[in-house]
Order: structure tokens, then sequence, then C-alpha cells
């Protein structure tokens, strides 16, 4: 169906058009310059001195556990409470995903007083995903990998300039991994990034990233080299060049378009404060957050109450959405099926508003007051 207000829209103009077309004309649309560019940029932004340019953020995760020799039989503790790309990647090299649960209603990250209690001898790293932008305990999680001597993987799909105690997140794990996927706050519809602090890991992840070759076609065909060798297994996980042209005019748009989302969320907080039928995760957040979506918790709820709020919006032109169906509940994880409590009442009973740039007053406030209305029925 056609929506009056859709959940997102794409903060593209003319500028990622003249960004294509320019690299088009150049004669050079695989990995190469621009490739390299917004790997110099994004490093510079994160502040982490290694960044790697990706077909995905599924292939950055997948990396991730590759490059910290994470493996057959290995335990990585994670939520269930994000999406399947997470948990897939440590499929990926045949390690065991242990589902633990988030710590509320009001806080949708891992929770790291239950994450100790899931740690054995078996367990190898923390999969830290920030929930809608909004940062984990990095603290508490960073304490975990010190006493255990675990490695810490954030995911940080959605959270490019997000902050937590005046960094950035992606800067405090071992490895960090970002998603430019069409509706993140970054987009050049298919693409990732990888960060890391360690020289060797980013060596050997850029090695991975094109069939383990020790050299790529634009450094050879610069005249940097004439041969190859194949040093490793790897994967052809490249990004080109057209989209990190979109991807370089996206990241220099992003910090105007996180202070539009913060006012944004305040609107939304200020309209939705005496709607007691909601309970709005991160309310009490301080730190500076991409506000990648603006979710919503029904309360005293079920499946089927939440859905027909969900069909009660869309019939009043309001799209939205869910984050997400729990992982542990798909037929793929039934072998790692456990009870979480928490995860499976907000998977249930939880429901993404829009957000974006350019909502305008009139639009959230029509969006508050449907929501109103229908959960008050």
């Amino acid at each position: 169906m056609s929506y009056s207000i859709p959940l997102f829209k794409l903060n593209f103009d003319d500028a990622e058009i003249k960004a294509v077309t320019e690299t088009i004309q150049s004669q050079w649309i695989s990995t190469g310059p621009k490739c390299e560019e917004l790997e110099r940029n994004f490093s510079e932004f994160i502040d982490v001195p290694f960044a790697l340019s990706l077909s995905n953020c599924t292939s950055a995760l997948h990396l991730a556990m590759k490059i910290l020799d994470i493996g057959i039989e290995d335990e990585v503790i994670c939520p269930s409470l994000t999406f399947a790309a997470s948990v897939n990647s440590i499929r990926y090299v045949n390690a065991i995903p242990v589902f633990c649960d988030i710590i509320s209603n009001e806080d949708l990250n891992i929770d790291p007083v239950k994450a100790e209690k899931l740690i054995t001898p078996k367990t190898k790293a923390i999969l830290a995903v920030h929930f809608a932008g909004f940062p984990c305990d990095m603290t508490a999680i960073s304490e975990l990998a010190g006493k255990y001597n675990l490695k810490i993987i954030e995911d940080a799909s959605h959270a490019p300039g997000s902050e937590y105690g005046g960094r950035k997140l992606g800067s405090i794990g071992d490895v960090a991994c970002f998603s430019f996927f069409s509706n993140k706050n970054i987009s050049t519809g298919e693409g990732g990034v990888l960060l890391t602090k360690n020289e060797e890991l980013y060596n050997r992840a850029k090695l991975l990233r094109s069939h383990g070759m020790t050299t790529m076609s634009y450094q050879r065909a610069l005249g940097h080299a004439t041969e190859y060798d194949i040093a490793e297994l790897g994967y052809n996980f490249r990004m080109d060049d057209m989209r990190a042209s979109i991807g370089i005019v996206q990241l220099n748009k992003l910090p105007e378009d996180l202070d539009k989302r913060q006012i944004i969320r305040q609107k939304y907080l200020n309209m939705l404060s005496q709607n007691n039928n909601l309970i709005i995760p991160f309310a009490k957040n301080t730190e500076f957050v991409t506000n990648y979506i603006f979710p919503v918790i029904l309360k005293n709820s079920n499946k089927q109450k939440r859905d027909a709020v969900r069909h009660a919006l869309h019939d009043a032109g309001i799209q939205t959405s869910i984050h997400y169906p729990a992982i542990h509940r798909f037929s793929v994880y039934k072998d790692y099926t456990k009870s979480l409590p928490i995860t499976e009442y907000v998977s249930d009973n939880e429901i993404t508003l829009p957000i974006f740039g350019t909502l305008t007053d009139d639009e959230i406030e029509y969006i508050c007051d449907k929501l109103e209305e229908i959960t008050r029925k």
C-alpha cells in the first residue's frame, strides 16, 4: 500500500548523482581510489586508524570472526534482538551463538550481568550490538573481556556517529562493523566498513576481502605490482567505487542529519510522554546517538494486539516496522533456543515509528495522535 508517512526517506540529492557520474567518467568503477578515500574519511570520523570498505556489514561481521580466529565449537555471546546477520556471522565460522537476554524493556541492549553467567571455557568473544544506535554498556563489557580474555566485536550497524563516554562507538572493541544498507544512516544501497585499531587484524581482513590475493587490480593498474599470490582462502567481499563515491557524500551529510534526528526524537518524547500505554526505550539516554530508528513498546500487550495496532497505523497512512523478530525463535536456530523472556516480550510488542531528517512537526504530531487514539482503544 501507499503510505502518506513512510518509515524512512533516503537523504539523497544531486550530490550523490554527481559523485556516481564522476566515478563512471573516471573509467574506474571497481575497488579503487574512491574506496580508499571513503576508508580514510570513515577512519578519521570514528577515530580508529584502520578502516576497510566491504560489500556489506554481513561480510564485515564474517571477516571479524575470521580475523579474531573464532572457529569450530568456539562460543560467542550475542543478543537475539538483532538482525539475523549478526548471529549468522557466528555460524559462518562454525562457532556457537550463546544467546543472552537484553537488560529491560527500557534498555534493549545485551545485559552484561546475564552475559557473565553464560561464559564458559569455550567462550571466545562478546558481540555487542548497539540497538537503534544506543550504546551498550561498554564499560561492563570491556571489564568482562579483560577478566575472561575475550574479544569484543561491535556491531555498530545502527551507530555511525553514536557516542559512549565521549568516544565514538566502533572505537572501543577489537573490531567494529558498520552497515551502509539502503535504510541506514549512511546509505550506499549495499555496503559496509570494518574498523580496527590493530594493524595485523586489518591486514588479514584486507587479504581475505579479495580472494586472499596479495595485490588487487587497482594496484596492478597503477604499476605497483604485476603479479599476485593467493596467500589464504579468501572471499569476494569488495565494495566498488560507485558505491564508495555515494558513501563519501553520505558521510559528509551525516552530522547535519544526526542533529535533525536528535530534534525529532525529542519531539517524539515530548508528545508521547503522556501515553500510558507505551514504553519508550532509552528515554533516559544522555549520550549523542544516531537515532537510526524510533522504537516503542506496548504495555500489557501481546503479538496479536501489537499487530492490530500496526494495521491500524497502516490504515492511517503511517508505515511502521518491527525491530526485530527474535533470532533464537527462527527455525535455523532451533538447536540454540533458550528462554529469553525480556527479548521475547519486546520482539512481540515493539513497533518502529517513522524517523528521518525531513519528518515534519505536523507529521510527528499526526503519528503521536493516531498512536494515542489507537492504543487507548
